[in-house]
């Protein structure tokens, strides 16, 4: 098992939250704005790009059609002036058939009576019943746009729950980040204990962490 496959298996058996993986992250990795469509979700995987382009989500259906599974989908929405990229179509064909972990959608989408219903994991930044038009003219972006775009993306790792959608980028991927979710599930016990059994107030432990002054 390689360092990717490690993080992503310490995650999932430990359901490390978005929250303690920022943490992980010096506070950062969020992609802001994002909410699940249905409660009590947690997704772990690698990442596969995929975007909508100019009002169009031609591009993202040439993308996504040998999707891998596992995978969670990251799609971004360029310029598509707040249609919805896909709905219930795109999302089964995902969920069932392509056997994707999750679905994060930096845009809108339609369907959500039928999304809410099946309960599949997606986030997303909220609905609308207008869709993006099925064209293939000046649907893809310039490759230089692309390239740039899909370059935070690349073996990356989606971390998505309740609270948000956190990206841990490949670069971050290290034997350190490993030791960090251990010490950051540790520091999570430990701050309950403190006000839990020893019913010290917040204060007392966050900041002043006299947790350090005992044995």
């Amino acid at each position: 098992m390689d360092i990717q496959d490690t993080i992503i298996d310490t995650i999932r058996r430990n359901r490390i939250s978005s929250t303690e993986i920022s943490d992980c992250l010096d506070k950062s990795g969020v992609i802001p704005g994002l909410m699940p469509i249905t409660r009590k979700q947690f997704r772990v995987g690698k990442v596969f790009w995929a975007y909508g382009y100019n009002e169009s989500n031609w591009a993202l259906h040439y993308m996504i059609q040998n999707f891998p599974e596992n995978q969670i989908l990251v799609v971004d929405a360029i310029d598509c002036n707040d249609r919805a990229l896909f709905g219930s179509l795109v999302s089964k064909f995902l969920m069932l058939y392509r056997q994707a972990a999750g679905i994060v959608v930096k845009g809108k989408l339609r369907d959500i009576p039928h999304l809410i219903k099946e309960e599949w994991p997606i986030w997303y930044e909220g609905p609308t019943p207008i869709g993006c038009f099925n064209r293939e003219s000046h649907a893809f972006l310039p490759p230089e746009r692309e390239r740039e775009l899909r370059r935070p993306y690349e073996g990356a790792i989606a971390v998505c729950d309740d609270s948000g959608v956190v990206i841990i980028p490949r670069e971050k991927q290290t034997l350190d980040f490993i030791k960090r979710l251990q010490a950051i599930e540790d520091l999570e016990d430990q701050w309950f204990d403190c006000i839990d059994r020893l019913k010290w107030n917040t204060f007392e432990t966050v900041c002043l962490k006299k947790y350090r002054e005992r044995p």
